[in-house]
C-alpha cells in the first residue's frame, strides 16, 4: 500500500502507468469521479495486487473465494468497485489478495440510521465486524422506543456482520435527554423492565449484545450511570452478550463540562465489556473552524484513557466526516454544514483549491471562495488521517474502532482501513 499526495500535472493515467496500477481501480478505490479528475494536494491510495481473478460471468463472489481458499467477506472487501455485489460479470477483475497483508487484527464497527440507503450499506457493510443500528430509545417505564431496523439486521447477517443493540438518551427532537437517564437512574422498576427488555429484544432480533451511549449526564449520576452499566452487563454476560458504552473524549478525572461531568471512566471501565472513545468533533458544526478529529487531541484521549481502563476494552473512534465554515466564523451565528470525504475533494475540484495538510492535527483542509465572494474552509479526513488513527490503535493495543458514522460515502476510507487491518 501507498498513499500519494498529487502534485501539479498529475493525472490518472500517468500515475497508473508509473506506478504499473489499473486506471479504473485508482478511480474507482478512491471514489474519484469517472473522469478522473484530481485535485493538487489530495491524497490518493494505490494497492498492489499479487494474485486477480478475471471473471467470465455469472460466477459468484462465494464460489471464487472458496477456489481461492479466502472468504467472501475479504473478496468484498479487497475489491470496493463490487459495491456488495455477490455474482461478478464477465470481465471483473477480482484482487484475490495484494501485497504487504495488514498484521493488526482488531474489530471495526459502524453505525447507521435506519433510512441509510441500501446501495452505500451493501457497499460498506462487508468492512464492519459490527453494525449498529441507531438508534433505540426508553420511556420513563423502561419500555423500549425501536429504530425500523429489520432491514439493517437483515443485511448485517446476510453479509456476515454481527448486528449490536444500540440504546441512546436521544430525543426525538434530536438532543441527548440528562432529565431522561436521571429519571431512569431514579427508578428501580424502570431500570429492571429496560434490562429485561433489552435482553429479550436482543434475543428476538439476534443481536450479539448493547451498545450505551448516554450523554451530557448530570454530575450527581455519575455513580448511578456505572451501577445500571455494571447491572446491565451482568445481565447480559450471564446470556452470552456484551456491552459496549460510549465515552465522550475526556483528559482529565475533574474535566469541566456537562459532557464530561457525569462520565467516570475507571468505574465505567470495569462495569462495561469494552469501551468506546468518541474521539471526534474538535471541530463542530456550531464550532470554529477545526479538524474534526486531529491526531493530537485524539492521543491525548487514547492516554488518559489507558491509566484508567485496560487498553485491550479501548475502542477508538473513527470519523467519516467533514465541516464547511464560512469565514470570518461568528460564535453563536455560524453554522457549518457537513460533507463527505468525496464531496469535499469534489468542492475543492469545482473551486479550484489545493488541499492543504495539517502535520500536527494529521488532517488535510483547504480554502475556497464561494459564488458570493465570501471565503470558506472545509476540514474533512482522508486516507492519510486514517492512517494514523490506525496507528493509534496499533501502538497503544486498542481493541478496534468504531466508524461515525456509514451514511456518507468514502470509499478511499474503507480502502485504506481494509489495507492496513487484517478485519475481524
Amino acid at each position: 500500500m501507498q498513499i500519494y499526495t498529487v502534485r501539479l500535472g498529475d493525472t490518472v493515467n500517468t500515475l497508473a502507468a508509473e506506478y504499473g496500477l489499473d486506471p479504473g481501480r485508482i478511480i474507482s478505490d478512491n471514489g474519484l469521479a469517472p473522469d478522473g479528475l484530481l485535485v493538487v494536494g489530495q491524497s490518493l491510495i494505490f494497492l498492489f495486487p499479487t494474485e486477480t481473478y478475471t471473471a467470465s460471468g455469472g460466477e459468484t463472489v462465494g464460489e471464487i473465494a472458496g477456489r481461492y481458499q479466502t472468504t467472501e467477506r475479504e473478496l468484498l472487501r479487497n475489491n470496493w468497485f463490487l459495491q456488495g455485489k455477490t455474482t461478478l460479470a464477465a470481465g471483473d477483475n477480482v484482487v484475490i489478495r495484494y501485497e504487504d497483508a495488514p498484521t493488526l487484527n482488531v474489530f471495526l464497527g459502524g453505525y447507521a440510521y435506519d433510512f441509510i440507503n441500501q446501495n452505500l450499506l451493501e457497499s460498506v457493510v462487508s468492512y464492519m465486524t459490527y453494525l449498529m443500528p441507531f438508534t433505540y430509545g426508553f420511556s420513563p417505564s423502561g419500555e423500549l422506543v425501536s429504530p425500523d431496523d429489520g432491514r439493517l439486521i437483515e443485511t448485517a447477517n446476510r453479509y456476515g456482520t454481527k448486528p449490536l443493540m444500540h440504546l441512546s438518551t436521544l430525543t426525538p427532537g434530536g438532543y441527548f435527554s440528562n432529565e431522561a437517564a436521571h429519571a431512569l437512574f431514579a427508578d428501580p422498576a424502570a431500570i429492571e423492565n429496560l434490562q429485561q427488555k433489552i435482553l429479550e429484544n436482543i434475543r428476538t432480533k439476534g443481536y450479539i449484545g448493547l451498545d450505551v451511549d448516554f450523554e451530557y449526564l448530570f454530575a450527581n449520576d455519575k455513580d448511578a450511570y456505572a451501577d445500571f452499566i455494571a447491572g446491565t452487563t451482568a445481565l447480559l454476560n450471564a446470556n452470552g452478550y456484551i456491552c459496549v458504552v460510549a465515552l465522550p473524549p475526556k483528559i482529565s478525572d475533574n474535566q469541566a463540562g456537562l459532557l464530561y461531568e457525569g462520565i467516570d471512566y475507571a468505574a465505567l471501565g470495569e462495569a462495561a465489556d469494552f469501551l468506546f472513545l468518541m474521539t471526534y468533533e474538535w471541530g463542530y458544526r456550531l464550532g470554529p473552524p477545526m479538524a474534526v478529529a486531529p491526531i493530537n487531541s485524539v492521543r491525548r484521549v487514547v492516554e488518559y484513557a489507558r491509566e484508567r481502563i485496560p487498553a485491550e476494552k479501548l475502542i477508538l473512534g473513527i470519523s467519516n466526516y467533514g465541516y464547511d465554515w464560512m469565514l470570518p466564523y461568528v460564535r453563536g451565528e455560524s453554522v457549518a454544514p457537513s460533507l463527505s470525504t468525496v464531496e469535499a475533494v469534489n468542492l475543492a475540484l469545482e473551486r479550484g483549491a489545493e488541499i492543504q495538510f495539517d502535520e500536527q492535527a494529521a488532517s488535510p483542509y483547504f480554502y475556497y471562495t464561494a459564488d458570493d465572494g465570501r471565503e470558506h474552509v472545509v476540514w474533512f479526513e482522508d486516507a492519510r488521517s486514517y492512517r494514523e488513527k490506525v496507528n493509534l490503535i496499533r501502538k497503544y493495543g486498542l481493541a478496534g474502532g468504531f466508524i461515525w458514522d456509514l451514511m456518507r460515502r468514502n470509499p478511499q476510507g474503507f480502502v485504506t482501513l481494509n489495507a492496513l487491518i487484517d478485519i475481524q
